[in-house]
């Protein structure tokens, strides 16, 4: 119903686009020069007036219908819950809505049958209330606001600064995603600081979670030393080179190409199709590997009498190079499109080759540009998971041999968080450690990006 409660608000907005613009134009008579704001800032009014009051109940009603429909069930039914502890209480009120609204209960009873026709009643309720909520506003606005259009009615102002507003939320809104990003994997990383040494987990060889588990799922005390991250930061980081050797040559030579040498014909055509690799889903790319890639080098190494695994960091890395090469391609392309002609032209006219010029002023002018589409495809390369699972294993073995079977980061904390896990073992801790060390790596990738354009960018402005 939420959905079609905004699509009736998204509705409502563009016919008050339509209206107010027709009304600011009936009432300028046949010139509309002795309008202060156009007709169509008119319009917008109109449309903050009549749907923006609306949206904001919308949206509170959606965070708070929830928590307030659980108090009221756990009030109506507080004898039975007071004998449930939390988790059970939480486990019949997750089947009481499923019962309530169509889904898949655990094991209903009377109980929660009881339960889930509370949650139906209060969710009628709510709906109608709100409804009738939203349109009294949405109607008091639209009214308030089709009165208010006058000629000499300020209605540009009112917009930019409502513009401004929602501009200001969505900066609020990032920076407070990403500050909780980073308070969730600080906070989590010190419980499992608590468990785990700092100095085992940054500095051991040897990495085996699952051995802080026993049996079917027992606990046991966690042993420091299987908890060691060196594996995983060399298989991450060895992937990641074996793809930058394979993406950083042919990504930056085929944007040279396709920005100093090919034809408009053949750009038109080559570029487009270049970057069809970027929406190639990753999942692709896995099988090509496991199924292509892996196969060819293992029978390859095979034929030179050398013992190859059947996953392996050399068939993940290469793939993975072809899969982020359109990264380096396309923004470098870009970059180097960007530097002056005049700089080519100067270094033609002075008796330097294309070749030349390319070499010692237009790359060197670029290079800002095309370190950070380096870095943006080594980070890429780092958050991949995919291809490594498919391709390389999840076995953590230290090693720089590219024949071997290794594993990454990413791809431990997929296996850490499958299935349900009780966020108090170091087991499932350990990904949020892992996430917290993958973040660290790739804010000094994105520092060092940033200080190599800051460093070249005053050579060429």
């Amino acid at each position: 119903m939420f959905w079609l409660l905004l699509l009736a608000l998204i509705a409502l907005f563009a016919g008050s686009l339509y209206i107010g613009a027709k009304r600011s134009r009936q009432v300028a008579g046949t010139s509309t020069s002795i309008l202060h704001s156009r007709p169509s800032y008119h319009g917008g009014y109109l449309a903050i007036m009549s749907t923006v009051p609306a949206l904001g109940v919308l949206i509170l009603w959606s965070i708070a219908q929830g928590p307030i429909m659980n108090s009221l069930v756990v009030g109506q039914f507080s004898d039975q819950f007071a004998a449930l502890s939390l988790p059970e209480r939480e486990a019949f009120l997750r089947d009481a809505r499923a019962l309530a609204f169509g889904g898949i209960a655990g094991f209903p009873d009377e109980l929660k049958e009881a339960a889930a026709e509370v949650y139906a009643r209060l969710q009628t309720m709510s709906l109608i209330a709100m409804t009738a909520i939203m349109a009294a506003l949405a109607l008091l606005g639209f009214r308030a606001g089709y009165r208010n259009i006058e000629p000499q009615r300020r209605t540009r102002h009112f917009v930019e600064r409502a513009v401004m507003l929602l501009l200001i939320a969505c900066s609020v809104v990032a920076i407070f995603t990403t500050v909780g990003i980073v308070l969730s994997l600080i906070f989590e990383s010190i419980r499992f600081f608590t468990m785990i040494p700092i100095h085992n987990f940054l500095f051991g060889l040897h990495w085996s979670p699952q051995s802080a588990f026993a049996g079917a799922g027992e606990v046991v005390d966690a042993n420091p030393e299987v908890f060691g991250a060196i594996p995983l930061i060399v298989g991450t980081l060895f992937i990641t080179f074996i793809a930058m050797l394979v993406a950083g040559p042919v990504g930056l030579f085929a944007a040279i190409y396709l920005s100093d040498y090919a034809s408009k014909s053949v750009r038109a055509i080559a570029k487009p199709v270049l970057e069809i690799l970027a929406g190639v889903p990753t999942v692709v790319y896995g099988f090509f590997a496991a199924l292509t890639v892996a196969p060819f080098i293992r029978d390859t190494g095979q034929g030179f009498g050398l013992d190859v695994s059947s996953e392996s960091a050399l068939a993940a890395g290469v793939v993975m190079g072809i899969m982020i090469i359109p990264f380096v391609s396309s923004l470098s392309d870009d970059v180097i499109t960007a530097v002056p002609q005049s700089l080519r032209d100067g270094s033609l006219a002075l008796g330097s080759t294309k070749s030349e010029t390319i070499r010692r002023v237009v790359l060197p002018a670029a290079l800002p540009g095309i370190v950070s589409a380096m870095i943006l495809a080594i980070s890429r390369a780092i958050g991949e998971t995919m291809i490594v699972v498919m391709a390389a294993g999840l076995a953590a073995n230290l090693t720089v041999n590219p024949l071997e079977a290794v594993t990454t980061v990413t791809v431990q904390i997929v296996t850490l968080l499958v299935g349900d896990q009780e966020f108090d073992s170091a087991k499932t801790l350990a990904a949020f450690a892992l996430g917290l060390l993958l973040f660290c790596v790739t804010l000094t990738l994105n520092f060092i990006a940033l200080r190599v354009v800051q460093r070249y960018r005053e050579q060429y402005d």
